[in-house]
Formats: structure tokens, sequence, C-alpha cells
């Protein structure tokens, strides 16, 4: 009872972060904490990149921190992929969202509670960040993608995600921690493979891998998340995991968990797990993040599939329609690095252009529906598997949903989706950055602030890549000329 009053008259139920459903939650999770032998909790929250960030706790002050919540210096959020902070926060008239590097308020979520089998004694647990007045912050990822949810919610829609991921693991051969190599951001690892790449799906290969990837299947199922499968994907020491359909925000917390886990577990046994699109590393391979979305009614049944003569229905083709529409200026959330527009090849079962096909794998679009088919859904093949999920997501309800609503049909899909006439994909962040940044309709959707706060982080992040001297330029001109 002690414990009931303490979490209800908390700073975060005062504030008005939790309700009735949200004091019990934290209450039956500070109960079970309290019964257990953990010593330390993680408190974490997805940054504007994806990347989790956060602090650890002993067990004994977790019941502040579910009544309290915990601070973070609002800098966080004002952080390139280098870790530097972009924006003035020192004076009080530039444009920075937040000012003098006060802090925000950490608010953890016990839906997304996980003891770690790879850490014994600790676990962690992801928070949404407000301000702390209690106000939300509209560019956290996590307040991004539950806009979104709601809106479609709003007309009696809602989606399920599937997850296909792919990612390189590496033997380290060089861990790069000497003091010189202790740069913004810190100098890579050197690496080799693990296996022989370009045998896709070959038993042998995946024997060969087995032995960690066993240990990732065991600790991924232990922190509850849904996966199905794992396969050798194509490239050297590249695999490919693969999820059960979950909705939103569930799956996008699970994927910044999956990101997380797999990079601590493989540096636990002297390994690199990489998300990076197209890893620089010889006879590489590029990754990608296969975003599989269905849409259900009210109450669960699928109104994607199609008539008996294939017919789309007016929700399929509303939805497709609307993705495609919005597909060139959504690349700045499906695809947030410089590195992964250099995925976009023709001919390398990734799309290069804005177009739909049935079943086609070199389609941005690939529309998986049969009649009668409960699982009919749509397949966007545009995703890095680096981006922010929360926003990935979003831009899939926010440009899906403006389809149906102003009733958009799709052009006909196509047969040979590298020689379609369509319109192209950006071909560089520099393209996507201005592509978002004159977006009415995104501007529309999330509101000038988040999209001028998004743009502020990418295009110093594209600023900083267009000033580095590349091995390509010192090759072609440092003996010409």
């Amino acid at each position: 009872m002690g414990d009931k009053l303490k979490i209800s008259d908390g700073a975060l139920a005062r504030l008005g972060l939790l309700d009735v459903d949200a004091i019990a939650a934290a209450e039956a999770l500070l109960a079970q904490v309290q019964d257990s032998d953990l010593e330390t909790i993680r408190i974490l929250f997805p940054d504007q990149h994806g990347v989790l960030r956060g602090k650890t706790i002993v067990a004994a002050a977790f019941a502040s921190a579910v009544s309290s919540g915990i601070a973070a210096p609002s800098t966080l959020f004002l952080k390139d992929t280098a870790h530097r902070t972009v924006y003035p926060v020192w004076d009080a008239s530039g444009d920075s969202p937040v000012q003098g590097a006060g802090d925000v308020l950490l608010v953890p979520d016990p839906a997304t509670f996980r003891v770690l089998p790879h850490a014994p004694g600790s676990a962690w647990i992801l928070c949404d960040a407000v301000m702390k007045s209690g106000a939300p912050l509209p560019f956290a990822p996590r307040t991004v993608l539950r806009r979104a949810v709601a809106q479609l919610a709003a007309t009696g829609l809602q989606l399920r995600v599937g997850l296909e991921v792919e990612f390189h693991v590496f033997a380290v051969t060089d861990d790069a921690l000497s003091h010189v190599e202790a740069t913004m951001p810190p100098a890579p690892p050197q690496t080799r493979n693990l296996a022989p790449g370009y045998q896709f799906l070959t038993e042998t290969v995946y024997a060969r891998l087995e032995p960690f990837a066993e240990k990732l299947r065991r600790m991924i199922q232990a922190v509850g998340l849904p996966l199905r499968s794992m396969e050798v994907e194509m490239g050297p020491s590249q695999l490919e995991f693969t999820f059960d359909p979950a909705d939103p925000m569930t799956h996008a917390d699970h994927l910044v968990m999956l990101r997380t886990l797999v990079k601590e577990i493989c540096a636990q046994d002297g390994l690199h797990a990489t998300f990076m699109s197209r890893p620089k590393v010889e006879n590489g391979c590029a990754s990608g993040w296969h975003l599989h979305q269905s849409l259900l009614d009210d109450t669960g049944a699928s109104v994607m599939m199609p008539a008996q003569d294939g017919t789309l229905s007016p929700q399929a083709a509303g939805w497709i329609a609307g993705l495609l529409d919005h597909a060139v200026e959504s690349c700045l959330l499906t695809t947030p690095t410089v590195n992964g527009y250099k995925r976009y090849q023709p001919f390398k079962l990734a799309p290069d252009r804005v177009v739909w096909g049935r079943d086609n794998r070199g389609a941005m679009l690939r529309a998986l529906m049969a009649p009668g088919d409960p699982a009919s859904r749509v397949e966007n093949r545009v995703p890095e598997a680096a981006a922010n999920p929360y926003y990935a997501f979003a831009s899939q309800i926010l440009s899906g949903l403006d389809g149906i609503t102003r009733g958009l049909t799709p052009p006909p899909p196509v047969e040979n989706p590298y020689a379609d006439a369509a319109q192209v994909l950006p071909a560089s962040l520099g393209a996507a950055i201005e592509a978002f940044e004159t977006s009415t309709f995104y501007r529309a959707a999330l509101g000038d602030g988040v999209v001028d706060y998004l743009v502020r982080l990418k295009r110093t992040e594209w600023e900083r890549y267009l000033a580095h001297v590349s091995d390509w330029e010192q090759a072609e001109y440092f003996g010409l000329y």
C-alpha cells in the first residue's frame, strides 16, 4: 500500500503523466523488482537517431524512477551522429528547441522492462522523454510515433508491422582503442569475416555461423522479442533475422532493443555487429530493413485482402498510393544516413525508384496480397537497417493514411522495376534533406518545429560529410594534378 501511495503521489502522477492503469503497471513492476535478485536497472530512451541512451541505477532507486522519473541532459536530443551538439544551448535568442543544457524527464514504460540475459543482475526499461514540466517533446521519437498511431486509430484502422532486419557480424582484429583514435566519432574497429559470402541461405554457412547465431537467438528470445527465423544473407558475415508481426510502437521498441542487444552480446565475444547499410569492407554487401505492413479494421480483420479478381481494396489502394506519393520526402525518415543512399542500386534487390509491384523484390513496394489471405500486406524495401524505427513507422502511417483520406489510387504495378520511367529515389542524404525540408505534407503532419529540428541535425551530418576528403578523391587527383 505504501508503494501505491508513493507512485500515485509522485512527481509523474502530479504532472498528469500516469493514469490509473499506468500507476497499476508501475506498482506491479516495482513489486517484481523488489522480489527479484536484480542489482541494477538501465533507464534508457531512444534518441533522435534510434540509439538507446540513459543511466544505470541501483535496484533500490527504482521506486523513485517509476514514481518521479529520471532527469537526463536535454543536449542528448541536440546531437548528430558524431555525438556533437549542433544547436547553441547558451544563447537564449538562438534556435535551439531547449536552452541552457538543462534536463528533460524520462518516464519509464513498464511494458518495455526486460531482464538482461547477457548481464546477470541487470535489467533495462525504455522511457518516454518529456520536458520537466510534463509537456511533451514534440520531436521525441516515441511521441512522434504515438501521435501517428492515434491519428490512424481515429479512422477505425490499425497497422500491424513485421520486421526483416539484415546486419553484419565480424570478428574484431583491432579494437581501435588507442588514444589517437579517440575522436568524434571514434575510429571504427578493424574486422574480418566470420564466413565467406555470396552463398545465400546455404546450410553449411549457417552451420559455421551457428555458435554465435544460436547465442543471439537464445538471448533475443529470453527478452521476449518474437523472433521467427535466422537466415544466412547474401553477403559475407551477413545475417537476416525476422520477427512475428506486432503493432508499430511495440516493434519500434523491439528494433532498438534488437540492435542494442546484438551489438552488446557480440562485443562480449570479441565480435562487431553493425546495422550500417553498406560497410566499407572489401567484397561487402548492403543491408536493408524490409518493412512489412498490414492494415486492419477495429475488429482486427484485414482490409488489404484483394477481391477475387485481384482488384485492390480501397484501403489498400489508398495506402499504396500514399506511400508512393510521399516516398521521396519520407526518405529522411526511412533512410537517415549518408551511407544508406549507396544501397539504392539497380539490379541489386534494392529499390532505386518509386514503383510498386506484385511480389517483386526489385520494386520499392512489394505487394504480397491474395484473395482470402488475411496476411495480405505491403513490404516497403526502402528503409535502411540503421533507421530510427519510430520515425520510419510514423512516415508509413502518415503517408498511407493520407492516401486513403484523399482517395488516391496507385498506377499499375510494374514487372521490371528498374526499367520503369518513374520518379527516382533521392541519390543522396542531401537530396533527401531538401525534399523533407520543402515538404508541405510533413510540415502539416509533424509541424514546422519537428521538420526544422530534424533538418538541422541531418544537414550538419551532411555538411561534415561533404567537407571530408575521401579515399576516392585522394586516389583520383593527388597524383594527377
